[in-house]
């Protein structure tokens, strides 16, 4: 096996195989792709082509994962392009929980990725619309998380210990952009909550809807094939979050080379797409670029406050990055709404 994370040993390969019922196997091979920490195996055998997961240490709560387990599952009976799960022929369980890890046999789905089109990015926004519509009224035996990264004191507490580390001390930049970005984060939670964000009813979401999430075929999604963040929160955040993951413009090795600005045609088409199935009321359209920037600043202070880096990008290159961009966002943001309305 390739190394660089986790990886199947033979004999945890054959004993979890043997707790499905898909004949003879003819291959299997290492798929490296998304967490490390969770190795993957595309499995062929005379039955088709499976994908098999383990759980990563920290993702593996088992009445989280039945939560999730029983969302794609009433998603599937909705014909929404979910990933089918294969149930073991013991149990005739989706989970196995063997040797105290948790394992997961997809169907495997051979699809594109996410290509920036304006009728792909349309088609993103169509499906988290219908994802919320059909979710609505759920309701589970199992218990989900509940909370966004919405006026979060965790979010503050990151920011508050980024200014707090060693390197803030000798480094002032650090300091300086953490301390702008709570100030950022703070002033749009405030105006968010004064829309009335507290009174606004919660539902399942999706909680990581962003372009490597997805798999497409002729610009329509046709897998969307991670659901290990959904939750209990307001559907707006989930809209916000992925409004934000479908316009940003970076990916350039250096985050002090990303540009300030969002692609605001992809940011429309979005919306476009989610306005052909679900509509928004006033307040809501006014709370989503203040939800923009909670959303950029919580998804980068998290994994920077742990470690020092995003990835294997500089801490506070990338803060700096987020920054700009949030910036960017307020600024604009008259110019925007007007955009987002249409």
């Amino acid at each position: 096996m390739p190394g660089g994370g986790a990886h199947f040993s033979s004999v945890e390969l054959a004993e979890v195989l043997s707790h499905y019922n898909i004949g003879v196997i003819h291959q299997a091979r290492p798929l490296n792709a998304g967490n490390k920490r969770a190795p993957k195996m595309v499995i062929t055998s005379e039955k088709g082509q499976f994908l098999l997961k383990r759980r990563p240490r920290g993702k593996d709560d088992l009445y989280r994962v039945a939560f999730a387990h029983a969302v794609q599952t009433h998603l599937s009976k909705k014909r929404f392009p979910v990933v089918a799960l294969m149930v073991t022929c013991d149990e005739k369980n989706t989970i196995l929980h063997l040797d105290s890890h948790i394992y997961e046999l997809f169907q495997f789905i051979s699809g594109t990725r996410y290509d920036g089109t304006a009728d792909a990015t349309i088609d993103t926004g169509r499906q988290l619309a219908k994802f919320h519509e059909y979710l609505t009224d759920f309701a589970s035996e199992s218990k989900p998380l509940k909370g966004s990264f919405h006026d979060s004191s965790v979010v503050r507490r990151q920011l508050k210990a980024i200014c707090a580390e060693k390197m803030a001390v000798t480094d002032k930049r650090l300091q300086d952009v953490a301390e702008r970005l709570m100030i950022l984060y703070n002033n749009s939670s405030a105006r968010v909550n004064e829309q009335g964000f507290d009174s606004w009813p919660e539902q399942v979401v999706h909680g990581d809807w962003h372009p490597g999430n997805m798999l497409f075929s002729k610009n329509k999604i046709i897998a969307v094939i991670d659901f290990d963040s959904v939750k209990v929160a307001s559907a707006i955040t989930d809209l916000a979050n992925g409004m934000l993951q479908f316009s940003i413009v970076g990916n350039r090795p250096n985050p002090a080379d990303w540009p300030d600005y969002l692609d605001q045609s992809r940011l429309t088409a979005f919306l476009h797409g989610y306005h052909e199935v679900l509509k928004l009321d006033k307040n809501k359209y006014s709370s989503l670029l203040d939800l923009m920037i909670e959303t950029i600043i919580a998804e980068a202070v998290l994994p920077i406050a742990a470690t020092g880096f995003f990835g294997n990008l500089s801490g506070v290159d990338f803060l700096s990055m987020i920054r700009r961009k949030a910036e960017w966002i307020e600024k604009n943001s008259d110019k925007l709404a007007e955009e987002i309305r249409g």
